[in-house]
């Protein structure tokens, strides 16, 4: 049985760099204790900056003189952060409005333009405006500055609350409620695939929207305005 994925290796070793002294070795086996065999990218991507403290400084410590930006750096690099920032894509240029019956939504991004991240640990989320006949990038929000906060899951809500939706791959039950108190509707992906995909099956649904999707349009569905259309017509 394989104790750790090619992956998850990598994702150790690009930590153990950020952590400047810490061994590898010892921090690998530390890691291993913590999450279980085999360690895996999903049990990295669940690791948090206060389990890795506790990792680092417990009573066999690998290392416990490390900054708190170090932890934060190296704990992007344990959820799938790989460093490079050069493929994430460039906003293009909106105005409010300019996209009349748009729909704001916000993918959750491990790399690229990719919907392939985890609601609690993406390292950022694209921002699209979704319209009929167009679909574009307005924003790129990091979300290292929300993991900061008591609740990572209500600040990373608040930091999209201006999205009627958001794309994730995953999403437990808890953070879906915050999402939703911030007034925002999420929907699983469970497959990675580029955000572009994923908006223009959204697109397609925007002439006659379903029910459900009209709601959060602020709209009336079609189907629901000839089943009044029908009522109507029998009160005459």
């Amino acid at each position: 049985m394989t104790t750790i994925t090619k992956a998850a290796a990598f994702r150790i070793t690009l930590a153990a760099k950020a952590l400047a002294e810490v061994n590898l070795s010892a921090f690998t086996v530390k890691l291993a204790e913590k999450l279980g065999l085999p360690v895996t990218e999903e049990k990295l991507a669940s690791l948090t900056v206060a389990d890795l403290k506790l990792i680092l400084g417990g009573e066999e410590s690998v290392e416990s003189d490390i900054d708190g930006a170090s932890l934060k750096i190296a704990v992007r690099f344990l959820w799938g952060e790989n460093g490079d920032h050069s493929s994430v894509p460039k906003p293009e240029p909106y105005v409010d409005g300019e996209m009349p019956g748009s729909l704001r939504v916000a993918v959750a991004s491990n790399t690229a333009d990719n919907l392939d991240g985890h609601f609690g640990s993406a390292p950022r989320f694209l921002v699209y405006q979704v319209g009929k006949d167009s679909i574009k990038l307005i924003d790129v929000r990091p979300t290292l500055l929300a993991d900061d906060a008591e609740d990572k899951n209500v600040a990373r809500s608040e930091l999209i609350n201006d999205c009627q939706l958001v794309y994730v791959q995953s999403i437990g039950g808890p953070a879906a409620a915050k999402v939703v108190r911030a007034n925002v509707h999420p929907i699983k992906f469970p497959i990675p695939a580029p955000a572009r995909v994923a908006l223009a099956r959204l697109q397609t649904t925007l002439q006659t929207p379903p029910p459900w999707l009209a709601r959060i349009m602020g709209v009336k569905a079609k189907s629901l305005a000839q089943f009044e259309y029908s009522e109507e017509a029998e009160e005459a």
